[in-house]
């Protein structure tokens, strides 16, 4: 901090980490006294608190050249665990001007899935000192190793690229912080917001949550069958899905809440005439281009014993036979033959 500095100037601290959840991870910074510094905490956007070190009193570097500090982070657990860091103050003088950026906050929006090397955005500061002093360099500040791992930044220029593809679905927001440091290790900061735009990057995924197979040929007409869930990550009309049935099966599709459908029958089912029904139910979002998916469901149709036995000559009333009359005993007359459409038992045919 070069001595220049006035009094209330504020400077970000390393901000700690905590692994827990829920208020066994909520933070609180203490610093040691010292009459010319004191801690203030900066609420980022991402909702975290920044501890900043506020210079409460001019500086001489000639009385005295560095400070050691200790900055506690406290968690909110019972009992509570704390960190601490050594905070080292360096009083430097000469160079007086440090980097000005252009703007506190960048904000840059950009489709997902744009191929690694994309440019985001370029950041902008300036340095009123001369030579080294007033050479600019630019970094991360205290963010994430996930950001690191999907943004690099040029040092020199301040172009912002990406290094990996992004998804909105994992993530559609990042809120991250930059430095510039000039020669002589002056450094100011600003925030950078990326929002991600959706693309219709996912086909809708369908569930089969139930599916009531076989199905007793004379249940009546609005029986449901299957209860299926659809389901797309995209947004917008990118996951506005719309579900129909391909096939001749007697059955329809219908809408539900919460993404749900219900397969129902639309008319009579015969087990003589088919004793399967095969039915494809397709799923198609309302993208540019849009996609689909498929999932084929099959229902066997049970008997139910609603046919009567036929006889073979069924057009004939009766059946008429001579007999001598000097026939043995025990003789066959004649033998009539009848059939039933029905299966297992309902088909069995005894005669009497």
């Amino acid at each position: 901090i070069g001595e220049w500095t006035l009094p209330g100037a504020r400077f970000p601290l390393e901000m700690a980490q905590d692994a827990d959840v829920g208020r066994n991870s909520l933070l609180t910074y203490q610093l040691s006294s010292n009459p010319s510094f004191s801690l203030a905490l900066k609420e980022r956007p991402d909702g975290n608190n920044q501890p900043e070190l506020v210079l409460e009193r001019a500086l001489d570097r000639e009385k005295q050249s560095s400070f050691e500090l200790v900055l506690i982070a406290v968690d909110g657990g019972d009992p509570a665990r704390s960190g601490t860091v050594q905070v080292r103050v360096n009083v430097t003088d000469l160079n007086d001007n440090s980097p000005v950026f252009s703007k506190s906050v960048y904000e840059a929006r950009m489709a997902e899935n744009l191929p690694a090397g994309s440019v985001v955005l370029q950041v902008q500061a300036t340095d009123a000192d001369a030579g080294s002093n007033g050479r600019v360099f630019y970094s991360f500040g205290n963010v994430p190793e996930a950001v690191r791992a999907l943004f690099t930044i040029d040092n020199d220029s301040g172009e912002i690229r990406t290094t990996a593809p992004l998804d909105y679905e994992e993530k559609n927001k990042y809120n991250f912080g930059l430095e510039a440091r000039d020669g002589g290790g002056l450094v100011s900061h600003c925030s950078v917001q990326i929002d991600i735009t959706d693309e219709n990057d996912n086909s809708p995924e369908i569930t089969i949550l139930s599916l009531s197979s076989p199905v007793p040929e004379d249940a009546p007409v609005g029986t449901v069958v299957a209860v299926l869930n659809v389901n797309d990550p995209d947004s917008g009309e990118n996951g506005q899905v719309s579900c129909e049935l391909s096939g001749e099966a007697p059955l329809s599709i219908v809408a539900s809440s919460g993404g749900s459908y219900k397969v129902v029958t639309a008319s009579a089912l015969d087990r003589e005439e088919a004793w399967e029904q095969r039915v494809t139910v397709v799923a198609r979002d309302r993208g540019r281009p849009a996609l689909w998916s498929s999932r084929e469901l099959v229902l066997e149709v049970s008997d139910v014993n609603d046919n009567a036995p036929v006889f073979e000559e069924a057009a004939q009333a009766e059946y008429t036979v001579r007999v001598p009359e000097d026939v043995p005993g025990g003789s066959t007359l004649v033998t009539v033959t009848a059939t039933d459409a029905d299966e297992d038992l309902s088909g069995h045919v005894k005669y009497s």
